[in-house]
């Protein structure tokens, strides 16, 4: 089995993920299940079959449109699938070889899924829920305790969970300085950030943290600039959080080598 195909069928998971992200997306803010009802359209109600749950798939042989109601299909659905794909590809990619992907994969895959789905929430309604927040975090530190196992990396996975402590100290401490400034979901959100990065090294933690900050500095400046916000208008900062955390993970021992000069 080559490199490629497994590669492949990673990406096909990550098309299905993308699949139920959308569910978590549109259903966890608006407190419903994202278990019952079935997937269903949400202008004319009607239940979907199969069919039209096929993922990027239906949405082109359906021309965007409900089959039943001829209701426009938002584009950012088939949008999300691919992202989620392009993702779990990129971090088989990031953590594999030519053997394979490592033990790491599942955790960071987890990671991806759940940090795209949290920006998307943040950005629609400001908002980090816990329903969300929580199972990507246990889920990240209990799938990193498969390659300390397997692989003796008992120090990395301690260096993970200093590094979620760290993260969470210092955004708490930035939440009671400016409250309006960082919401606690943000805090809770730097601790799942402060673990995964935490296992790659301490270099990453800082790495990924100060990116977010950077990012969120440079759009909220340009949003202000262009006059497409104003400076008492809030901008949700979990989007920038995870932008920076997956940027530290994709690039970051490139990026701490130049600044090290190696």
């Amino acid at each position: 089995m080559t490199f490629a195909f497994l590669l492949a069928v990673v990406g096909i998971f990550g098309l299905l993920v993308g699949s139920f992200l959308n569910v978590v997306v549109w259903r966890v803010p608006r407190r419903e299940s994202i278990v019952t009802p079935g997937s269903h359209c949400p202008a004319c109600d009607t239940e979907l079959g199969a069919i039209e749950n096929v993922p990027v798939l239906s949405w082109l042989v359906l021309r965007g449109r409900c089959r039943h109601c001829s209701v426009r299909i938002s584009v950012r659905y088939p949008l999300v699938e691919l992202a989620n794909a392009a993702l779990w590809v990129g971090v088989a990619q990031r953590f594999g070889s030519s053997f394979g992907p490592s033990w790491e994969v599942p955790a960071y895959c987890a990671l991806a899924s759940g940090l795209l789905a949290l920006s998307l929430i943040d950005l629609d309604h400001f908002l980090l829920p816990n329903r969300v927040l929580y199972p990507v975090g246990f889920i990240v530190a209990g799938l990193l305790l498969i390659p300390a196992a397997v692989d003796g990396e008992w120090s990395a996975y301690l260096r993970a969970v200093e590094g979620g402590a760290a993260a969470f100290a210092v955004f708490f401490l930035i939440h009671i300085v400016s409250p309006r400034g960082m919401g606690f979901g943000d805090v809770r959100l730097s601790a799942v950030l402060g673990v995964a990065l935490g296992w790659l090294s301490w270099g990453h933690v800082f790495l990924g943290l100060f990116l977010g900050f950077f990012l969120g500095a440079i759009v909220g400046s340009a949003l202000i600039a262009f006059k497409l916000r104003s400076r008492k208008d809030p901008v949700p900062f979990g989007p920038f959080m995870a932008a920076g955390a997956l940027v530290a993970i994709f690039a970051g021992t490139q990026l701490l080598d130049l600044y090290r000069g190696n």
